[in-house]
């Protein structure tokens, strides 16, 4: 017998106690750091790095992802509605992040490390995060499916997903596009950084991670609802607008001359 489609309607709670839940999607983005410090960890010693270093790290990275991700939604997305209602930006938890405004977040929230940590330069430090990025954004799309948020477009492929909760429509499982893809990412750069000399030439692991992360958003989002229904009119989606200039940027970090460093600041 061939399934037509997959109904999918699954809690987003894990469990709840009175006013709390635990909710699969912050479970997800709690261990997206989680495993993310772990591998790190085994980077900074494998470098010879201090841990002390990577703690404050992970400090700086937590909050700029945070932040980048809730301000990139609310300004990206709907300004109109958070500029005249800002109170309600802070409200994190009725959801809304953006992976654009998250990347933002983290590549400032490098560039002050590098203020305090002056023997790392801030590509040498994007270079190694963005394995674990990759990692975490495949867990977080998980965390989407879950929530039956960021739906696809109607479909009739065998594996599409019916979202009980929003409708009975068969639709693209985009969350399981990109959570695949981005884990596929890890996986290619995690390999390359062990396996090649590319970790000691500036700027390429950087340019190779947003090129490949921002460049397939680029492409799914042809199969995915907009988010907003500004976007209706637009040729491209804000999704895909805002990663042309990530791609870009990773070509050009991709293709420009190297220059083999050591981790210190010149």
């Amino acid at each position: 017998m061939i399934i037509s489609s997959i109904y999918w309607n699954v809690s987003p709670e894990i469990v709840k106690l009175g006013p709390f839940s635990l909710r699969w999607y912050g479970l997800l983005f709690a261990l997206a750091f989680v495993f993310g410090y772990i591998i790190l960890s085994k980077i900074y010693k494998l470098e010879k790095k201090p841990q002390a270093d990577l703690e404050q790290l992970s400090i700086y990275v937590i909050l700029g992802t945070v932040i980048g991700a809730r301000l990139g939604h609310c300004l990206f997305y709907d300004p109109v509605y958070y500029l005249t209602h800002p109170i309600q930006i802070l409200e994190v938890w009725q959801g809304g992040l953006a992976s654009h405004g998250a990347a933002i977040g983290i590549l400032i929230s490098i560039y002050l490390i590098t203020k305090k940590q002056k023997d790392k330069t801030m590509l040498w430090l994007l270079d190694r995060l963005v394995i674990v990025v990759a990692l975490g954004g495949a867990l977080i799309r998980l965390g989407n499916l879950f929530n039956s948020e960021i739906i696809g477009k109607a479909t009739d492929l065998p594996w599409s997903f019916i979202f009980v909760r929003i409708d009975d429509i068969p639709r693209h499982p985009t969350q399981l596009y990109e959570s695949f893809f981005y884990l596929l990412t890890f996986a290619v750069l995690y390999l390359i950084y062990l396996k090649t000399d590319k970790k000691s030439k500036q700027g390429y692991l950087f340019g190779l991670a947003i090129v490949m992360i921002f460049g397939f958003r680029f492409f799914v989002e042809f199969v995915k609802e907009n988010q907003s229904p500004f976007e209706q009119g637009l040729a491209l989606n804000m999704g895909q607008l805002l990663s042309i200039p990530f791609v870009l940027t990773g070509i050009y970090f991709m293709l420009k001359k190297q220059k083999v460093i050591t981790g210190k600041k010149k």
